[in-house]
């Protein structure tokens, strides 16, 4: 059985310097998990959409690989540069993608077989609305913080 990860990332502004979160899921095999978190620290500069995106990818092979899974696995996400650069179709130019690139790839190594493939957004709704949950909780932390520190 191929267990399936579904994974996403969102950022705002989309370009770094603000919030960075991702979102997974997994399927099958046992393993069957959703989780969502913070992706860089808050309004770093390489908090950007596709570190995001990166970290999300990461984040699932990660848990898988502490659970103990090591067959085959299909990685499914909607962000085109990722899933191009995971199947060698795309170089990484980027230097601050280098490192995440580079540990997909190591991890990618411990499963019997991983296949990359990109779908489109409405094939990946639940990992897009864990990406945004995570930018929520986000923000209503910092508001609730904001909001303590102002009341008198």
């Amino acid at each position: 059985m191929t267990v399936v990860v579904h994974f996403d990332g969102a950022c705002e502004p989309a370009r770094g310097g603000g919030v960075a979160a991702y979102g997974f899921t997994v399927e099958g095999g046992g393993h069957d998990r959703e989780e969502c978190g913070l992706a860089a620290p808050p309004h770093a500069p390489e908090a950007t959409n596709n570190v995001a995106e990166y970290v999300a990818a990461i984040r699932a092979l990660e848990f898988l690989a502490r659970s103990g899974y090591s067959g085959p696995l299909e990685v499914r996400g909607d962000s085109q540069l990722v899933i191009r650069q995971a199947t060698g179709k795309y170089a990484v130019r980027a230097a601050h993608l280098k490192p995440l690139y580079e540990r997909l790839m190591e991890l990618s190594q411990g499963f019997q077989e991983v296949r990359f493939r990109w779908v489109p957004r409405e094939e990946n709704q639940r990992a897009d609305a864990l990406s945004k949950q995570g930018l929520f909780a986000r923000r209503t932390a910092s508001a609730r913080r904001f909001n303590e520190r102002e009341s008198p």
